[in-house]
């Protein structure tokens, strides 16, 4: 009989002491905590899916008060209400809003003087930007990256997905994990979830038969897009 999986909501620890510092990101968290004292207005922070840069924007926010947006949020004349009673603001997933959006926010925050955090997958410079005076700006900005982790970062980010889904796993399965999975921010998350489904559907426990057969799965499905991959 297949078990019934329910997928219970989890949530992640977005505060400060939950940010996990490594080299690849210690540049990026020190300019969010160097607010505001910042050479400009604006501050742009690049880095791959699942690397922190949202937790980064909820750090900031709860130091400066600013206003979190997204695409959904940033449309055509949203500025003025956006930044309504001199907040700053965050703008995450940037570079998936349309250029004119980003630009008459960033003007507007500009002629304000309130500070804007805008954090986006790639550097302004390998944005296919259309508008010259958006990129201008963006390339004028501060601008900082957070690159894929290391070892200890990795292993790191893996505990804390699977604090955050409350899962307890057996001892040495992380540094297993660590060894032959793919080497990113977005395959840790992925694998959690995956490892916490398994272990519901099966009623097994979280540990290293179980990751070998997610593994040997991922592997099969590598050809796929959205595969996690193992090294």
């Amino acid at each position: 009989m297949t078990q019934l999986v329910i997928t219970w909501p989890h949530v992640a620890a977005r505060d400060r002491a939950d940010f996990l510092v490594s080299d690849c990101n210690r540049a990026a968290l020190g300019w969010v905590e160097r607010w505001p004292d910042w050479p400009g207005h604006a501050l742009v922070v690049h880095g791959p899916p699942g690397s922190g840069k949202s937790h980064l924007a909820h750090v900031w926010r709860e130091r400066s008060g600013a206003r979190l947006v997204g695409p959904a949020e940033l449309t055509a004349g949203s500025a003025p209400e956006i930044a309504a009673g001199g907040r700053p603001v965050a703008v995450d997933d940037a570079d998936q809003v349309p250029e004119r959006d980003l630009l008459h926010l960033y003007n507007w925050c500009g002629e304000r003087g309130l500070c804007l955090l805008i954090l986006a997958r790639l550097s302004p410079a390998a944005w296919p930007i259309g508008l010259l005076d958006l990129a201008s700006r963006l390339r004028a900005a501060q601008i900082v990256g957070i690159a894929p982790p290391d070892d200890a970062l990795l292993g790191a980010v893996l505990v804390k997905h699977f604090a955050d889904r409350q899962l307890r796993v057996a001892p040495g399965l992380v540094a297993y994990l660590v060894r032959r999975m793919e080497r990113s921010f977005a395959a840790a998350a992925s694998l959690a979830a995956r490892l916490d489904e398994a272990a519901l559907a099966s009623r097994a426990a979280v540990n290293i038969p179980l990751a070998r057969r997610i593994l040997a799965e991922v592997e099969a499905q590598s050809s796929a897009p959205s595969s996690l991959g193992v090294t």
